[in-house]
């Protein structure tokens, strides 16, 4: 198979993981060696989750700051470009350390995707190079959820709300840094986005709901827009829906779309298998 990289979008609550786990799944049982990154991987090696950037004047302020947790910081500090990596959440969850709270609020304001536009946009960029250089020689087909065309559609339009054509051009550069692994793209999509939201709400904590409200709604293109509630979200996810579609139509990728309005496993199952044998 000379494909080393499947890529599964859609909008929330259409069944990405469901897709992705079924394509790991197929794969395994036909002797691929495979890898699959779900959302919110903070091992993930061509994204950033839970993870603050800081330039080295701005990381030795840090550390004056909090003299106290020098030595923590020093630990878990990685060097890239021209200052640091902070991954504060593998550090909490993984290595069971602990920051004090203004410690934590001011690592945190540097999560990558918190940063400026331009310069989140040149590390996610960096980081996709740096995973394809990884990935190229090696005999494994990795699958991701959602790094792709979600997480640059949230940062760009929902939390900057840039312009289309700013958000359309941070994707295709990510598709040009792919091209090398001969990735599939499967967009997985739902006839009523309305109804798939609804079911995803009902699925998940009220935490869940009250921050993806916050989220939509508070700042860029929910903010410019006037946009409360739940009536809101909607109103940004017709917009982000919208948005996709173009982004999906301009990519130059090998790519299919899945109907999964059914929520049929069956169904889909069968679906990305022929993807799959098409493509082996």
């Amino acid at each position: 198979m000379a494909t080393k990289l499947i890529i599964i979008e859609g909008l929330p609550g259409v069944g990405k993981s469901t897709t992705a786990e079924n394509v790991y799944d197929i794969l395994k049982d036909k002797g691929i060696n495979t890898e699959i990154y779900s959302e919110g991987n903070y091992n993930h090696p061509a994204d950033f989750d839970g993870v603050a950037y800081l330039n080295s004047e701005d990381f030795n302020m840090l550390k004056q700051v909090h003299s106290k947790s020098k030595d923590l910081l020093n630990k878990i500090k990685i060097k890239y470009h021209n200052g640091y990596l902070i991954p504060y959440r593998k550090a909490i969850e993984e290595q069971q350390m602990s920051f004090g709270y203004e410690l934590f609020n001011d690592i945190t304001k540097n999560d990558i995707y918190e940063l400026p536009m331009e310069l989140h946009t040149e590390l996610i960029l960096s980081r996709w190079n740096e995973f394809v250089n990884n990935c190229i020689n090696e005999d494994k087909v990795v699958i991701f959820e959602c790094c792709f065309i979600q997480n640059p559609v949230t940062v760009s339009m929902i939390r900057n709300n840039s312009l289309k054509e700013v958000t359309m051009s941070y994707i295709n550069s990510l598709a040009e840094k792919i091209v090398p692994l001969e990735p599939i793209l499967i967009y997985v999509e739902q006839e009523d986005i309305k109804v798939s939201f609804n079911r995803a709400v009902s699925e998940r904590p009220k935490e869940w709901i009250d921050g993806f409200i916050n989220y939509y709604t508070n700042q860029g293109y929910g903010l410019s827009n006037n946009l409360n509630g739940l009536d809101g979200v909607m109103q940004v996810f017709e917009a982000r829906s919208k948005l996709e579609r173009e982004i999906y139509d301009s990519l130059k990728l090998v790519k299919y779309k899945i109907d999964n309005s059914k929520f049929n496993l069956n169904l889909l199952r069968e679906r990305i298998n022929s993807i799959i044998e098409a493509n082996l």
